[in-house]
């Protein structure tokens, strides 16, 4: 079961993997890429950090070994920021200009993969629950990533979201800001108790 388990993982990295090239392929055919740009969104970079972590997580499965206490954390932080991409952008962001223009590679990056990841967690237990102490942790990521987003908004005027326009004024972006910062920690907070769960038991 470990073993299948596993390839399904990497399965679905395969899967991310092609639709985030074929995005790349797809936009350098109608504009010139700036690769800050590209991958200067939350939902490429949420998506790159799991298809590793979990890439990570199939290949020591495979072999048989153990998964250390900072993969398991990593699980856990990949998965909730993955949670993230799926809610902010259908409650968001589904229906505005801009973002991934291929229908399919779209799809697989905002539903089908923030989904996967959500089931693989609840279903696949190989994971021992994660201490509460470490919640902080899932922090790090989102907001050194809103800080340089913050940076270039207010310098070459950049920004991958709307509402993080300074142009809307700072009042609301830090609203904004406060917003994500509070989504993370529930979010987290929720993969941290789902850790908790053990419907599939597996060797961590």
């Amino acid at each position: 079961m470990s073993k299948l388990i596993a390839v399904i993982r990497l399965a679905a990295v395969a899967l991310g993997v092609v639709a985030i090239i074929a995005t790349f392929a797809d936009t350098a055919t109608r504009a010139t890429i700036n690769p800050f740009n590209f991958f200067g969104f939350f939902t490429m970079q949420s998506n790159i950090i799991w298809l590793i972590v979990i890439a990570i997580t199939g290949i020591v499965v495979l072999r048989g070994k153990k998964q250390s206490g900072l993969l398991l954390l990593a699980r856990g932080c990949a998965t909730a920021y993955m949670i993230l991409v799926g809610v902010i952008y259908n409650v968001l962001l589904s229906g505005q200009e801009g973002g991934v223009a291929l229908e399919w590679a779209n799809n697989v990056v905002h539903i089908i993969l923030p989904i996967y990841a959500v089931l693989d967690w609840i279903l696949f237990a190989d994971r021992p629950p994660l201490a509460w102490k470490r919640l902080w942790v899932s922090l790090i990521y989102p907001m050194v990533w809103v800080v340089v987003v913050l940076i270039r908004g207010a310098t070459d005027g950049w920004v991958p979201y709307p509402f993080f326009n300074p142009a809307t004024g700072y009042g609301l972006v830090f609203a904004y800001v406060v917003a994500i910062a509070v989504l993370t920690v529930v979010t987290a907070a929720i993969v941290w108790a789902l850790s908790r769960l053990k419907l599939v038991k597996l060797k961590a």
